[in-house]
């Protein structure tokens, strides 16, 4: 199930904010296209993000795909607990299966993202 209040990227990247630091991971949507999860390389702390630019990558079985930072800012904490333990990704993107924190420093991209009533119809159009 996801969290009230997440934003979507039309790459499948969500976004939650807490004050001025965003939370992000991969939807559940792209978990299940993605499949079996091999392999994460995620950015380091202090590494700045820029929207719609590749900051890490998911390799699964099927392929090597690039996530995309939903919004801009300078990372301020990287989970790495996933990169042990994909299992975190696929069974709960949302919640132990975040990849990085940061901290936004362009408030107003936040309106490009999508809603969950956006998502839903965007992944119905495209999955």
């Amino acid at each position: 199930m996801r969290p009230e209040g997440l934003r979507f990227s039309k790459s499948h990247e969500w976004v939650l904010i807490e004050k001025d630091i965003a939370t992000t991971g991969i939807s559940d949507f792209a978990v299940k296209a993605l499949s079996d999860l091999v392999f994460v390389d995620l950015p380091a702390e202090t590494d700045l993000l820029e929207q719609g630019q590749p900051y890490a990558e998911v390799e699964s079985v099927k392929a090597v795909s690039d996530i995309y930072a939903p919004l801009s800012g300078e990372v301020v904490e990287v989970n790495e607990e996933v990169g042990d333990d994909l299992d975190k990704v696929s069974k709960d993107p949302f919640g132990a299966g975040w990849f990085v924190k940061f901290r936004i420093s362009h408030p107003n991209e936040l309106e490009s993202l999508m809603d969950e009533a956006a998502y839903k119809k965007h992944c119905k159009a495209n999955g």
